[in-house]
């Protein structure tokens, strides 16, 4: 679809074909955002799930890092059209690697469509982390569209300066994507919470030294390196929300999260307008705060009533002592739970009765006195 539709940007003569094309590649990254982070956590280890969702958020990250400029130094090198068409020919590319490399991964937990939107509401751990996301992602990126804005308004930032800074906060994206994969295994919810808190600082940081250049630097940083961390932890909420129907959830992960991006810049352009730039870096502040206040305050009391929702699971019954010198037994005798051996004990074993009868028989006839023929048990024996 990504090749597809940048062939058809490439060649298309009119802005409609243009936008209907670029909303049909809207779905392709949709549907890439709810089974791509799945599938790379499925084709490695499950102790290595978390560093594998961590690599993919780092390669968009850096795939940031290095596709906006590239695409404006082809850009100003050729014409718009080469830049699409040459974003076509990688697609295919990319296309011949994944059918090559990456492995048929069927899905073992398909749900319907009705049971996607109903998970929600029978999983109040899922409802909470989609609420979370929600404010997250309102926050992030209400504030994140109009960062060029409010630079240019305090520091008078030039474009080249305004392209340091966002390369700036990309590459601390991709760092933070990486301590995430690290710090979500030993605490998942005290990563959300302090990448959270340090997304805060950075932007009341941005408000109190933005007007110095050096400040901006180490407020964009800051602020990347707690995205990476933040977006990784809010993944692998979802994971544990309902491992059971990770694809279903991880769609409703991404509808929420692509929606709040467009709503988070339409509510940000709303504060712009009637307020004033630095409004939108209150507004985000407030909104991640309010997601740190949320996970904080029902992390561990919605799990627990999540895990008392489901059915108690029986754990394994300790095996007797008889059942460990089975155990011990078959470990010996593999031929001990043979089916046909099974199948013929009784045989065996009635057998081996009727040789030991005939046995003991023949031992006590052994052991009897012996008698001469035509004498009788009266007679003295001959002297």
């Amino acid at each position: 679809m990504l090749a597809i539709g940048n062939l058809i940007t490439s060649i298309a003569p009119n802005y409609p074909l243009i936008l209907g094309t670029r909303l049909i590649m809207g779905f392709a990254s949709g549907v890439f955002w709810a089974i791509g982070v799945t599938m790379a956590m499925r084709i490695v280890p499950e102790e290595h799930a978390n560093r594998a969702a961590a690599v993919v958020m780092s390669g968009i990250s850096i795939a940031t890092v290095v596709g906006i400029p590239l695409g404006t130094l082809l850009e100003s090198a050729g014409d718009w059209r080469t830049t699409f068409l040459i974003w076509s020919a990688l697609s295919a590319v990319v296309l011949i690697a994944v059918a090559v490399t990456v492995p048929s991964l069927p899905s073992a937990n398909a749900v319907s469509v009705r049971e996607v939107f109903t998970l929600p509401l029978k999983n109040v751990q899922l409802r909470v982390v989609l609420i979370m996301v929600v404010f997250f992602v309102l926050g992030h990126f209400g504030a994140y569209t109009f960062v060029r804005p409010y630079l240019e308004e305090s520091t008078s930032a030039t474009a080249g300066f305004i392209t340091v800074v966002l390369i700036v906060f990309c590459i601390g994206g991709a760092v933070g994507n990486f301590i995430g994969g690290h710090t979500v295994n030993k605490s998942l919810r005290g990563s959300f919470i302090v990448g959270g808190l340090i997304m805060v600082a950075s932007l009341v940081l941005l408000l109190t030294i933005g007007a110095n250049k050096v400040g901006v630097i180490i407020a964009m940083t800051l602020w990347g390196l707690a995205f990476g961390v933040v977006q990784l932890s809010q993944i692998n909420m979802t994971l544990s929300a309902a491992p059971q129907q990770f694809e279903a959830a991880m769609s409703l992960n991404t509808m929420a999260y692509n929606t709040c991006i467009a709503l988070g810049a339409l509510i940000g352009g709303l504060f712009a307008d009637h307020v004033g730039v630095s409004s939108v870096v209150w507004f985000g502040i407030v909104l991640v705060a309010l997601a740190v206040i949320l996970r904080s305050v029902t992390g561990r009391g919605t799990a627990r009533r999540a895990d008392l929702s489901r059915p108690p699971e029986r754990g394994p019954v300790p095996p007797s002592p008889r059942g460990r010198d089975r155990e011990r037994d078959v470990a010996h005798n593999p031929r001990r739970d043979d089916p046909h051996r099974i199948r013929c004990s009784g045989r065996v074993l009635r057998r081996r009765r009727r040789s030991t009868r005939l046995f003991r028989s023949r031992a006590l006839s052994l052991r009897a006195p012996l008698r001469c023929p035509g004498r009788s048990r009266s007679a003295p024996p001959p002297s």
